[in-house]
């Protein structure tokens, strides 16, 4: 890296040193400051987040296996790339599942959860009016969270959670995407009508359609900046 693209993490933090460069590297992923197929030098992270490589170190293997890079032998870390058949079965997975809560939601909501939704849709109009992307993502994955809340349904959680940080990933890339955002709140106030009237059936169907809207602006972001190695 020829330019400081990371801040040094707060040593006064509560968390451990090991999470706190997790989390940096992380999210510098995530949030596109470190670009895919990117090479990771260990010195060089450690420079610019203020730390020893032995941390540096131990969040690589972590995020290699949470599948946000790749080891190549004799050649190090990358950042790892998405072919369009690691993002079509995520997106897949993910519909169901997304479906599945929006369902249950309908059935085990409650008025305060109504509410806070509600709320959520404006705090996202909000921040589309600011043109804050990061706050839109920040709304956007707190919507979500709300729908698997309302689900009643702990195992659910579990199970999505599991791929929580590869779906925030994702969520960057296709909200980014010109026009998204708003096409993205205006599915989120269809689901809440759904889930309001306490239509089961719908509920279901236009979260699900809303996860393959996003996959399909998320593929279009990536065939727009060729950042994907395979079909």
């Amino acid at each position: 890296m020829e330019e400081k693209r990371l801040r040094p993490v707060n040593l006064d933090s509560y968390k451990p040193l090991r999470e706190l460069v997790l989390d940096a590297i992380r999210e510098a992923i995530i949030g596109g400051a470190l670009k895919p197929r990117e090479r990771l030098m260990e010195i060089q992270l450690a420079e610019e987040l203020g730390v020893s490589r032995t941390p540096i170190r131990e969040a690589l293997r972590k995020l290699e296996l949470e599948g946000f890079i790749v080891m190549v032998p004799r050649k190090g870390a990358y950042v790892a790339d998405f072919s369009f058949k690691d993002i079509a079965d995520i997106f897949e997975i993910r519909a169901a599942l997304e479906g599945l809560a929006a369902a249950l939601a309908a059935e085990r909501i409650t008025d305060e959860e109504m509410e806070n939704m509600e709320r959520l849709l404006a705090e996202k109009a909000e921040a589309i009016a600011r043109n804050d992307i990061e706050r839109i993502i920040e709304v956007d994955t707190k919507f979500h969270e709300a729908i698997y809340q309302a689900s009643r349904n702990k195992r659910l959680w579990s199970i999505i959670s599991n791929l929580r940080e590869q779906i925030q990933r994702f969520r960057s890339t296709s909200l980014a995407y010109p026009g998204r955002s708003k096409q993205s709140l205006e599915e989120h106030r269809v689901i809440v009508e759904a889930i309001q009237a306490r239509d089961v059936a719908q509920s279901r169907q236009v979260a699900q359609e809303h996860i393959e809207n996003a996959e399909n602006s998320m593929i279009d972001a990536i065939k727009k900046d060729g950042l994907a190695l395979n079909d």
